[in-house]
């Protein structure tokens, strides 16, 4: 087996380029997911039976089908039944924002949940409305304890990226298809998509890590 490491430098470029698609959808998928996540998650906690329910159902669903199928039925499937196409791209993106969205949520409620009682009823008992020791009070505490687990969370959302393959996204991991069908040589372009992959969630874990020691209580 002859293997010629010094190819990889003329696909540099392309990579790049699949790497910076990789990472926008990523970024723009999590501040979504993020954000319904974390509605999501508030549901579950403090809803009650109503919006607890709804919540519920739908962490289940997402949670309880592979997020692959859940591509293909935006894609392919909504369209369908709602007569709106959806290009690649946003279908990528809206992807990371569903599936994500009901991780953070548990992740959420469990932060939430996970903080002393007395700590909400010593704020009540001081007069506090109940959004106020939400937010001044658990929110802050939920929050460190939260980093971990969310962080875990990004770079899966991440690694995700490279199921868009099936729609043809030009992401990281399509990039390293398309160069490796035209030249055949899958264990240069394989290995230095690999290498990308594990720059960016290594770069991820670095600053969440900082992210982490720095909110740490002492």
């Amino acid at each position: 087996m002859n293997v010629d490491w010094s190819i990889i430098i003329n696909f540099l470029p392309q990579l790049f380029h699949g790497a910076k698609i990789t990472l926008y959808i990523t970024v723009t998928g999590l501040i979504g997911g993020i954000s319904l996540g974390a509605v999501i998650g508030l549901m579950r906690a403090y809803g009650g039976y109503i919006l607890n329910t709804l919540a519920f159902i739908y962490v289940e669903i997402i949670r309880g089908t592979p997020i692959v199928v859940q591509v293909m039925f935006l894609y392919f499937a909504l369209p369908v039944l709602v007569d709106i196409r959806i290009d690649p791209m946003t279908t990528a993106i809206l992807a990371i924002v569903i599936n994500a969205g009901a991780y953070v949520a548990e992740i959420v409620r469990g932060a939430v949940l996970s903080i002393s009682k007395g700590l909400t009823e010593a704020g009540r008992a001081i007069g506090l409305p109940r959004w106020k020791v939400v937010v001044y009070i658990v929110g802050p505490l939920a929050f460190r304890r939260l980093i971990p687990p969310l962080g875990n969370q990004c770079i899966v959302s991440l690694k995700d990226t490279s199921l868009f393959i099936v729609i043809g996204v030009g992401e990281l991991t399509r990039t390293g298809q398309e160069i490796m069908a035209a030249n055949f040589r899958a264990v240069e372009i394989w290995t230095a998509v690999a290498v990308f992959y594990l720059i960016m969630t290594g770069t991820l874990s670095l600053l969440l890590r900082i992210i982490e020691k720095r909110m740490r209580i002492l």
